[in-house]
């Protein structure tokens, strides 16, 4: 015998409480699904196109044959030099914009110039990859202009993923090394930054996931059609396997089909595997937190 009667308010309640969280479970699903259905699509018709020679030749017959190896090796570059720039300049102004900017009209101009910025599209970005980084400051058409590009495009995903993050450190954090006779930068590099390396990471995630896939930026400022050679410093241009499967998918004849399909799952597996490195290390530093 229960003491307390559940009343018809209650079962209402209840009942109204299972149908929003069945709502919410197909909307999870609906979410999911499209990326099961992507993953599963480019498995099938790009899984026969995956061998060692795909991965590790050059391409043949007009890019109709033969593989991704130096598409692969660009990307890699564009997306190494594009976090070496973005990520110490988003760290950086991010710890400004959260430990040392007052609350003013100028703080406030710069939090909106980070929203523009990272509302502008990836053309828009490009263009202004060639004016300023190709023609005027001399850097041409080479790995450094595209990836500079990419940096300027993905400093908003950077700033803000770091703010967040160093704004959720406690600030019983900060006042306790401020009682201790420390200086606002040593509580900031010993305390603060340690304490939000997880969270930064998410940040270094999403850029990773968006400077491999965009096309545009890289078309103008960095990326060939087609190199024999691989590039062998920052100045050199490079292929690149978005601007490689945007190639083979619409600018060559008789392509077999499994060739653009099996590019996707490479460039899908390349984002997915950096992805998993910063996550599982990401959960690696959450662990070793104390609060």
């Amino acid at each position: 015998m229960t003491m307390f009667n559940a009343t018809a308010l209650n079962e209402q309640n209840n009942r109204r409480q299972g149908l929003i969280r069945i709502l919410f479970m197909m909307m999870t699903g609906l979410l999911i699904l499209p990326v099961l259905i992507i993953l599963t699509t480019l498995i099938v018709k790009g899984g026969p196109a995956i061998s060692w020679e795909f991965l590790f030749a050059d391409p043949t017959d007009g890019m109709t044959a033969g593989g991704i190896f130096p598409a692969l090796v660009g990307t890699i570059w564009l997306v190494a030099v594009a976090l070496l720039v973005s990520v110490p300049l988003g760290i950086a102004a991010a710890i400004y914009l959260s430990e040392f900017a007052p609350d003013n009209w100028f703080t406030r101009v710069i939090n909106l110039a980070i929203i523009n910025l990272a509302g502008v599209p990836s053309i828009v970005h490009a263009l202004f990859g060639v004016g300023a980084f190709v023609l005027f400051f001399g850097f041409g058409t080479s790995i450094l202009a595209a990836s500079l590009t990419l940096a300027i495009m993905t400093l908003p995903i950077v700033i803000v993923a770091t703010r967040e993050s160093l704004q959720a450190v406690p600030l019983a954090f900060r006042e306790a090394c401020w009682n201790m006779g420390a200086t606002r930068w040593q509580t900031i590099q010993r305390v603060v930054l340690p304490n939000a390396v997880s969270g930064i990471l998410t940040g270094v995630i999403l850029e990773v996931s968006r400077t491999s896939g965009e096309t545009a930026p890289i078309m103008f400022t960095g990326a060939a059609f087609f190199l024999p050679f691989l590039p062998t410093s920052v100045f050199d241009q490079t292929m690149a396997l978005s601007l490689h499967l945007f190639v083979v998918s619409t600018q060559v004849p008789n392509v077999p089909e499994h060739l653009p399909y099996g590019v996707a799952l490479v460039l899908i597996a390349m984002v997915l595997l950096m992805n998993a490195l910063s996550i599982g290390f990401r959960v690696y530093l959450r662990g070793k937190k104390k609060w």
